[in-house]
């Protein structure tokens, strides 16, 4: 059965309104209320006494990231009479941070084992409990530096499409490939400057992608798409 462009557009908004609230969550919300603190004994204390926070925000990410599973494959069906080559790559860029995410939420469960059985059954001093539970923090918070580079990657091909489309504002795809840019220096940034998250530019240089990405998914879900009017390249 074919589906109309319309319906086809409003099935993807929705469902990269699934990826954006439940991103938002456990991206965002999530570590702002458990890994803020600026002690270890601090935060640990946070988690301890928030556990279903944690375990809330490691539902969200894994529900987030297989809305993800099927958002790039909504969207090439969507944006490949555009240009298909770009469509699939768009689709592999996309899909490659799903498995890295899903192997970095161990990070997250560890926190949990700790918190949990750490002197009971690991028999970790209090200390001792305290320094794992900010050692995975830590290479939670690597691994999630790991995945951004395809969640930038991917928005680079991704504008392209909506730039190109004529069923979005070019705008919009000018945000997106902006976004792919801001993904990448915030990873060269961390990588290179242990307190670049201090020099408090992240946020900023990552706003194009969170305006082209919020703004496709409410296009999609409220506007629709109708009929292609592809622009001249």
């Amino acid at each position: 059965m074919k589906i109309s462009n319309n319906k086809l557009a409003r099935i993807t908004g929705l469902i990269y309104l699934g990826v954006v609230l439940t991103g938002i969550f456990t991206l965002m919300y999530m570590p702002s209320k458990l890994f803020g603190a600026d002690t270890a004994s601090l935060t640990y204390q946070q988690i301890a006494s928030s556990q279903l926070l944690l375990r809330l925000g490691i539902l969200s990410g894994l529900l987030c990231y297989t809305f993800f599973l099927f958002l790039p494959l909504a969207l090439y069906k969507l944006l490949k009479q555009v240009n298909e080559n770009y469509a699939k790559l768009m689709v592999l860029l996309a899909l490659l941070s799903v498995p890295v995410y899903f192997l970095n939420v161990q990070n997250l469960f560890s926190i949990l084992s700790v918190i949990i059985n750490g002197q009971s059954k690991f028999g970790l001093s209090v200390e001792q409990a305290h320094s794992q539970v900010m050692l995975y923090i830590d290479q939670y918070n690597n691994g999630m530096r790991l995945v951004h580079i395809f969640s930038g990657l991917w928005l680079f091909p991704f504008g392209y499409l909506v730039y190109q489309s004529g069923i979005l504002p070019k705008v919009l795809g000018v945000f997106l490939i902006l976004g792919c840019f801001g993904y990448l220096i915030n990873f060269v940034g961390n990588t290179l400057f242990s307190n670049y998250s201090q020099f408090g530019i992240s946020s900023i240089i990552n706003l194009p992608a969170s305006i082209g990405e919020i703004g496709t998914c409410l296009w999609l879900l409220i506007r629709g798409a109708k009929n292609y009017k592809i622009a001249e390249s």
